[in-house]
């Protein structure tokens, strides 16, 4: 008996395809009586299976715990199942089979069975390796695999309900809250791990989590500087991912503390900040003087100022080069911009300011706006060490994108892994590593080194050197490790002018760079370990460590009041700037006009 149905593309109007045998389950095998099912559910969801594979419809005649009849839904097909329930067991058993089709099938690409719950079993394996999967992509999928049509709601709905079966729903995320905090505390000794809820439903409001691994690392190996910023989540329950990140000894991120809250707001600013302070105060006796980076909101600042009062606080240069350019359009002005950022004196400074200035006055309201305290390099008074912008922002923009369908425990654990293994690559990176100073430190040592030979060394003692050249004379007190041209201090790397003494008197210059930039500081920074958690499976979901509000052990949390509204959220593209180099300014040698080349000039000749 043959069976004819659509292929996959669309109704095959002139064409069939012979099937040998319509009766195959899912691996190819045939039906068969005696052939048993672990339960009846498990012999619907395989019949529904056959069918849609075979492109006919099926019609459940009798369905209970005993038995299972099924038979093909046209008129006059003999086709037939009869599924019971064998005796003492929980198995059931094919007792009748009509294997024959005199229908032709299906004739289209829609399918009775093709139901959400049969979406959310296609896709799980997919949904597993792939959480951003997306409606689109499963229902063109499942075309292209099974010759069904599907709609985007169906497609949308098996997701969740596929997320759901194996990540848990949202609203279970915020109940193991206080049970996955327990989790931290003791796998990871040392580690912060706090949740508070509000209200009289105890509905989440805070989550703050820093590892003992990290908070280790940055006290003995880091340099004292914090990139501080957040990142809006765009789940079920919205919420804002905040981070405070240190920046190790090869300059890559690393993450001290991870907060989330229900949302963005100067009180909860307030908090993360003061949870950052204590974490800080009861691991070290001495308070390091830091140097916090972030976009300067009233929220943070405020913050910064009643926790860390003796803190530089300055702007992140990224953001305030956005502002700077989408204030003046102007291309001639932002690459001037740029060189005063990167000034190293005052004197540097002022002249491309007045540069600036020539071009438009409205650049002096900007700078009242924006003080150059904050930001520029000849005044700003913290120690950046060369880290000038945010790199916590992509880092944070990426985790909301790639965890924004997890529920919140998930999105933790995501997290905590990729933590986890960068503190494992990075580890097995420094033990490789034979050389005094990290490889990006080492690199700008050896440029400085080989600009130290045009130098002319004149010696006044034993550690003042004058460093002249043809453009001017820089002098250098090695004791101190201050250049007169400021750069060493600036960027905790002996520069030209430092090199160029400590090689006339026999010094190895690698030795006179800061300690944070040395390998041996990068291998401490890694040093320790996070841990990892166990499946959820063995926690306890009423755990202690819920705070606020005289939080118990046996709190139950529920999600925020906060709700992301319907239809499909905009998207913002992060602009990542170049910031190391101004762009190259075209100017036209023609009419000598900027933004285009004599070759493409229209003025005529």
């Amino acid at each position: 008996m043959t069976l004819l149905f659509p292929c996959f593309g669309g109704y095959m109007a002139n064409h069939s395809l012979v099937l040998a045998d319509a009766n195959l389950d899912l691996v190819g095998q045939p039906l068969v009586i005696g052939q048993e099912f672990p339960d009846v559910e498990t012999c619907r969801r395989a019949l529904k299976d056959i069918a849609i594979a075979m492109h006919f419809d099926l019609r459940i005649v009798k369905s209970d715990r005993s038995r299972f009849i099924a038979k093909c839904s046209k008129e006059g097909c003999p086709w037939r199942v009869h599924v019971a329930k064998c005796p003492g067991v929980p198995t059931f058993t094919i007792r009748t089979l009509h294997a024959e089709h005199t229908c032709e099938g299906v004739q289209n690409l829609h399918h009775q069975q093709a139901s959400v719950g049969w979406v959310a079993r296609s896709v799980e394996a997919r949904i597993r390796d792939n959480p951003q999967y997306k409606p689109r992509e499963i229902l063109q999928d499942i075309r292209d695999q099974h010759g069904v049509a599907v709609s985007y709601m169906q497609a949308w709905r098996g997701k969740e309900r596929s997320m759901a079966a194996l990540h848990g729903t949202f609203e279970e995320g915020y109940r193991l809250l206080p049970a996955y905090c327990e989790q931290i505390r003791k796998t990871n000794p040392g580690s912060i791990a706090s949740v508070v809820a509000t209200g009289q439903e105890n509905c989440f409001q805070r989550l703050f989590v820093s590892f003992r691994a990290s908070i280790y690392g940055f006290i003995n190996a880091c340099r004292p500087l914090l990139d501080l910023d957040r990142a809006h989540l765009k789940g079920k329950y919205l919420g804002t991912l905040l981070c405070a990140a240190a920046v190790d000894a090869d300059d890559a991120l690393f993450p001290l503390a991870i907060a989330v809250v229900d949302t963005e707001s100067d009180e909860n600013w307030m908090w993360f900040l003061s949870e950052l302070r204590k974490l800080l105060g009861v691991n070290t006796d001495n308070m390091p003087r830091l140097t916090i980076l972030s976009e300067r909101g009233q929220g943070m600042v405020e913050a910064v100022e009643t926790h860390f009062p003796s803190a530089f606080h300055g702007f992140c240069l990224r953001y305030v080069s956005e502002n700077f350019r989408d204030t003046f359009k102007n291309t001639k002005l932002v690459n001037i911009f740029w060189n005063a950022v990167y000034a190293l004196t005052a004197v540097e400074f002022e002249s491309k300011i007045s540069e600036m200035i020539e071009i438009s006055q409205d650049v002096i309201l900007w700078f009242q706006r924006y003080p150059p305290q904050l930001w520029a390099v000849a005044y700003f008074e913290g120690v950046r060490y060369g880290h000038f912008t945010l790199g916590v922002t992509e880092l944070l923009y990426n985790w909301a994108l790639e965890c924004h369908e997890l529920p919140i425990v998930q999105m933790m654990e995501h997290i905590r892994q990729q933590m986890t293994s960068w503190f494992d690559d990075r580890r097995d990176m420094g033990m490789r590593w034979t050389s005094i100073l990290v490889p990006s430190a080492e690199k700008r040592v050896l440029e400085a080194i080989a600009d130290a030979h045009c130098y002319q060394v004149l010696r006044a003692n034993e550690v003042e050197f004058e460093i002249v050249s043809t453009e001017r004379t820089n002098i250098v007190d090695i004791r101190s490790r201050v250049c007169s041209c400021r750069r060493w201090q600036l960027y905790g790397l002996p520069c030209a002018h430092a090199a160029a003494a400590l090689i006339s008197c026999g010094h190895n210059a690698h030795l006179f760079a800061e300690p944070c930039f040395t390998v041996q500081s990068y291998r401490v920074t890694y040093s320790q370990m996070i841990n990892p958690i166990p499946d959820k499976s063995q926690w306890r979901e009423q755990g202690e460590g819920a705070e606020g509000g005289g939080a118990k052990v046996d709190i139950v949390i529920r999600p925020p009041r906060t709700r992301r509204p319907p239809g499909r959220p905009k998207k913002k593209v992060l602009r990542v700037e170049n910031l190391k180099r101004p762009k190259r300014i075209v100017q036209c040698g023609r009419c000598h006009m900027l933004g285009h080349s004599q070759k493409k000039c229209t003025m005529p000749i």
